[in-house]
């Protein structure tokens, strides 16, 4: 099914920013299936997703209906680096290339600044999404290294 197919056209698509007490049990079985659909299944990613910082975070889901289609968390400074962060950014592989990973990490962004002013934001990008990253902003840092055997460098967007 292509992305406009899944997404479709009669439905709108909803945003929800929640801290992890306020995610609803089916909306945190919805996320955590899409980064191990993800993360785990498709780019064959053996690791340990659920690595403590999930209840610190702040979440924001892109629902169309009753289907999850993009997610990511934001962090506070501190947690993951001295900056503030977002990570564990996914689009549903039906929802790829109709923009919704641009807009997703257009609110991460904006969302970061708004909750943690004056300080930058950190990530951990997959190696070939850094053309992607650097297009809003992020400017690599280092030299890449393995995460969960996946090529990976550090990008950060100043304040």
């Amino acid at each position: 099914m292509s992305a406009a197919g899944f997404l479709g056209t009669d439905m709108d698509i909803d945003w929800h920013t929640l801290a992890f007490a306020e995610l609803g049990s089916d909306e945190l079985y919805a996320l955590l299936r899409l980064r191990q659909q993800v993360f785990v299944v498709e780019q064959q990613s053996i690791y340990l997703d659920l690595d403590g910082k999930d209840q610190q975070a702040v979440h924001m889901l892109c629902r169309q209906g009753d289907e999850l289609a993009a997610y990511q968390r934001c962090l506070p400074p501190g947690v993951s680096y001295e900056q503030s962060s977002i990570g564990r950014i996914v689009v549903h592989p039906q929802s790829r290339g109709a923009g919704l990973g641009r807009e997703l990490v257009r609110r991460g962004i904006a969302y970061n600044r708004r909750a943690w002013p004056g300080n930058g934001i950190c990530i951990s990008a997959q190696a070939h999404l850094q053309d992607f990253y650097a297009s809003m902003g992020f400017v690599a840092r280092g030299n890449i290294y393995q995460e969960d055997g996946i090529p990976h460098r550090q990008m950060r967007l100043d304040a």
